[in-house]
């Protein structure tokens, strides 16, 4: 069984609606499948709409593109487009197209992979090189490691950072009540991360700020951050470079989980002081 379609951990209390254009799933496999299935079970009780769900697998065979063809007792309420694509050619021209059109993916929100790469963050460091050509643009590890009950430097320069030291079920909707402890969740990452930037600009002295794409659990066990605020964290990176030197850290996180990057920027090239959007 994919361990995806585990029990839920808690019981969401939230009530309401919640309205999306485009919700963009990252993979189609067995973590994909499950969101999209819990996807349509809100959809077809109220819980959310959207124009339709867009799953991004490599795979034309995927399970999300396979269960669309097979017969089923409950049809999706939601479309479901299953674009086959890499991940970073795909986010490459969505979010391209969402920052430039300006209103484009206003609507829209991201579900996010536990099993993908720092696809937000990747998109955001490029953007800042094809911004500034003749400035040195780069990603560099940590300068102070995260105090944390888990952390880990990936070999491609990601940080990753957990509150938890033990396994959490992937479909954990991260409560106030913790399932594991049975204590009250007293931690959020996107909180930590301030303390952190804080404190790496008092040690260092240099120029540091931060931006968190905050994966909120939003209905059925589904997390997911809108469109618009990868968006905003481009924008934050385009002001911080045109005052001059400084450094992102940029985290892809939810409450208890995340992946960091460090971007630096350096110094303005004479010829090049004004940033291309």
């Amino acid at each position: 069984m994919c361990a995806a379609d585990a029990p839920l951990a808690t019981i969401e209390p939230r009530i309401g609606s919640e309205r999306f254009d485009d919700i963009v799933v990252v993979g189609g496999g067995c973590y994909g499948g499950y969101y999209v299935r819990q996807l349509q079970r809100a959809a077809r009780v109220g819980r959310i709409s959207a124009r339709r769900i867009v799953v991004v697998d490599h795979d034309a065979e995927c399970a999300v593109a396979r269960s669309l063809v097979a017969p089923s007792d409950e049809p999706p309420t939601l479309p479901v487009d299953v674009r086959v694509e890499d991940w970073r050619s795909f986010f490459g021209r969505y979010l391209t197209l969402a920052a430039t059109a300006r209103l484009g993916g206003v609507g829209d929100a991201i579900v996010p992979s536990p099993l993908m790469p720092h696809l937000m963050a990747e998109w955001l460091v490029s953007r800042a090189r094809q911004r500034w050509p003749g400035r040195v643009i780069d990603t560099r590890p940590l300068e102070r490691t995260p105090v944390l009950p888990w952390q880990r430097a990936g070999d491609d320069g990601t940080h990753y950072v957990s509150f938890a030291d033990w396994i959490c079920p992937i479909n954990c909707v991260e409560p106030r009540t913790c399932p594991h402890t049975r204590g009250p969740r007293d931690w959020s990452l996107p909180t930590w991360m301030t303390s952190f930037v804080d404190a790496e600009r008092r040690a260092t002295g240099a120029h540091v700020e931060g931006v968190a794409l905050h994966c909120r659990h939003r209905v059925f066990g589904v997390g997911m951050f809108n469109t618009g605020e990868v968006v905003a964290a481009d924008d934050a990176i385009a002001r911080l470079g045109q005052r001059g030197a400084g450094e992102m850290l940029i985290g892809t996180v939810s409450h208890c989980h995340g992946a960091l990057t460090r971007l630096v920027i350096g110094p303005h090239d004479a010829s090049n002081r004004s940033p291309v959007h």
